[in-house]
């Protein structure tokens, strides 16, 4: 399930609406405002919170002369999208980079059942694959067979783990010295699961704090508890020094929009969020990019990123989904491409306008990118810069040659029109976006 399904398609189909005014009007605009608030509340964002934004927004519209050259319904857009990125804790860049020639130590803290453990192994792939060297240290000695998933997944992803000792303060000390010792620049602290009214589990983790000294204390958060978030952040924060939180099972929670906002409502920088079970499945968090996927406008700069990994023509791949330019030629890298960055359900959400596109485009996105790939290396170079040429025969050529079905060759073609038309409707968009400096739109 795509993070916060209901809200991003929500806010789309309200996204939709804006647009196609002619103009926006009081009434228009108190419509606006209504169903903003009711996506927001629905998504579990505490009702004060949702008030307020709803009033700016309201407030911002009515009052406000849009720059220049833009209609004021494409200037709607832009209030909301700078709204919602001030309600998930604003433009401030989100993420730590610790100096690599000095060690990091990151403590986690959270109640049990959060997803600490395997957010600790995640963390840890996560600078890995950025060139960190990365340790891990398994000082939870209350659940069982918590040192043993550690090592598990340690084992996983290449990672050293320290797990040896009774007491977690000084396993948690020991492990780091050694670590350090291995040539580990950030070391992660896996301690154990406590709830916020047991005294003596939270002597222990202030203990722990005390002696270990850490860089960074995450408090990590399961997104399902919603707005519960906050009072669990304030618990921790008498005990510990939390400055950073992770939160966890974001992917199927439809609370997780409360999470978002009550985390970022305790002052704490949400650095991570969990999208799904998957070791690389987490993402570093950045308000201006999840405001901007949710509401359709794509999210290049995490894309691109993607893209240096995949070591992927990072030229070809902004041409390509910044021009309105799109022949079969430029869907065939696409695809070839995608197919190089992970799961095509998450990479297509960081497309502009692809969220937005019909249900059946992206149902069953990787058996069609498998089946696609295939037949478009039967087409002519001559068929793939021009389309039109395809009819009929050319149609049962391609399938025989592919050893596909005709059909499937005319759903490839359906499929690469709806693109090529998105993109083009894309085009007015994104010129109109980057002149409001919205985020997504480069």
């Amino acid at each position: 399930m795509p993070v916060l399904e209901g809200l991003g398609s929500s806010l789309r189909s309200l996204m939709d609406k804006i647009t196609r005014q002619p103009d926006l009007n009081e009434k228009l605009v108190g419509e606006i405002v209504n169903e903003l608030e009711k996506a927001l509340i629905r998504a579990d964002v505490n009702i004060y919170n949702v008030k307020a934004l709803g009033e700016e927004v309201r407030k911002r519209l009515l009052e406000e002369e849009p720059p220049s050259g833009v209609p004021r319904r494409d200037y709607a857009v832009k209030v909301i999208y700078d709204q919602l990125v001030a309600l998930l804790g604003g433009e401030r860049s989100q993420l730590s980079w610790p100096e690599k020639d000095r060690l990091h130590v990151v403590l986690l803290v959270g109640l049990q059942g959060s997803g600490k453990t395997t957010t600790a192994a995640k963390i840890a792939s996560f600078y890995m694959r950025r060139g960190y060297r990365a340790g891990l240290v398994a000082a939870d000695t209350h659940r069982p067979g918590a040192k043993e998933q550690l090592i598990q997944l340690g084992a996983k992803i290449g990672a050293p783990v320290y797990s040896r000792g009774d007491k977690p303060d000084e396993i948690a000390r020991a492990g780091v010295e050694e670590l350090r010792k291995a040539g580990c620049n950030i070391v992660i602290v896996d301690t154990a699961g406590r709830h916020k009214e047991e005294k003596s589990l939270l002597d222990e983790m202030a203990q722990i704090q005390t002696k270990l000294k850490p860089d960074e204390v995450y408090l990590v958060v399961d997104a399902t508890i919603g707005q519960q978030a906050k009072a669990q952040a304030e618990a921790f924060s008498k005990v510990a020094k939390v400055g950073s939180i992770a939160v966890t099972k974001l992917d199927g929670s439809a609370k997780g929009g409360g999470a978002l906002s009550a985390a970022a409502a305790t002052g704490a920088r949400i650095r991570f969020i969990g999208v799904g079970e998957g070791i690389d499945d987490l993402e570093a968090f950045e308000p201006r990019s999840f405001i901007s996927r949710l509401l359709g406008m794509g999210d290049l700069q995490s894309l691109l990123e993607k893209v240096k990994e995949a070591q992927i023509s990072e030229k070809q791949m902004q041409e390509i989904v910044t021009t309105g330019r799109f022949t079969l030629v430029d869907f065939e890298y696409y695809l070839e491409s995608m197919s190089k960055m992970g799961p095509l359900s998450k990479v297509l959400t960081m497309l502009p306008g692809v969220a937005s596109l019909p249900s059946e485009v992206t149902k069953g996105a990787e058996d069609d990118l498998k089946k696609f790939r295939v037949i478009l290396k039967s087409m002519t170079r001559k068929e793939k810069v021009d389309p039109s040429l395809i009819n009929a025969s050319r149609i049962r050529r391609i399938a025989i040659g592919s050893g596909r079905r005709p059909e499937e060759v005319r759903m490839l073609i359906k499929r690469y029109e709806l693109m090529r038309n998105q993109m083009k409707q894309l085009k007015r968009n994104r010129a109109m976006l980057r002149k409001l400096g919205v985020f997504g739109a480069q």
